[in-house]
């Protein structure tokens, strides 16, 4: 499948599934249709090896955030930290953060830590990238009363909910579950939002679209998500790719 200028608007390249041949991996990824990546933080160690990333790669960028699964042994100065972090030139989001309530976390820590990250963010005028899981009803109330410009990544929510999110101003990211078999709602959203506030992802290394589901998930597997959106939309495969890429360009603020 021969697509070019795709956009990656969500991966995790620091993580271990790609210790082996990560360098190989993302020099390889020019030649394979990949012009840009966003890797996306999970703490304040994942931000700093983005950053470095995003030194060494022309076409990766950065992201600096907390996400909900990591907020044992929070450094009471992290948002110091972030805000120097999220001042450096190739870093154009606050991410991962949000919440995530699949897992026994405390709820109240989640919330307290994704309103403050919301806020500086705010405060500085960067884009938020969410993680929502099985939480959709407390991100909306924070996103209501924030109002951040950024992405609902992965997601996963209903086409009821997608009304509200592109109605407060927020763009969405769809990936290899779109591809799923049982994938009904992935689906409707799909066919529903609006292709302006549409991006692509990965959520590298997870999330692997059909025919690699349960395999390590790459940029390069883009190709098989978008083929599908476009199927389902009715338009071809490369002008959605040049549509989210643009998107994606507009609402990280690369040019």
């Amino acid at each position: 499948m021969t697509l070019h200028n795709i956009f990656d608007a969500h991966a995790h390249y620091d993580d271990r599934w790609f210790e082996e041949d990560r360098g190989v991996l993302l020099l390889s990824m020019p030649q394979n249709g990949v012009s840009y990546i966003v890797n996306a933080a999970v703490d304040i160690e994942t931000a700093k090896t983005a950053v470095g990333y995003a030194e060494q790669y022309p076409f990766l960028y950065a992201c600096a955030g907390i996400h909900p699964e990591n907020l044992k042994g929070l450094p009471d100065d992290y948002l110091d930290q972030l805000t120097t972090l999220l001042q450096h030139p190739r870093v154009v989001a606050l991410g991962e953060i949000g919440l995530d309530y699949h897992w026994d976390i405390p709820r109240d820590v989640q919330n307290r830590v994704f309103e403050e990250q919301l806020k500086l963010a705010c405060e500085l005028d960067i884009p938020v990238v969410i993680h929502d899981r099985e939480a959709h009803g407390d991100v909306m109330a924070l996103v209501r009363k924030y109002k951040p410009k950024g992405l609902m990544h992965c997601y996963s929510g209903s086409v009821e909910m997608l009304k509200e999110v592109i109605k407060l101003g927020l763009s969405i990211s769809l990936g290899g579950t779109v591809t799923f078999k049982n994938a009904r709602v992935p689906v409707e959203v799909t066919q529903a939002v609006p292709l302006d506030r549409l991006l692509l992802e990965t959520d590298a290394p997870y999330l692997s679209p059909v025919p690699f589901r349960g395999k390590r998930n790459d940029s390069t597997k883009i190709a098989y998500t978008a083929q599908k959106i476009a199927e389902l939309r009715g338009i071809d495969p490369q002008e959605l790719i040049d549509v989210t890429t643009e998107n994606a360009k507009r609402l990280y603020g690369i040019k």
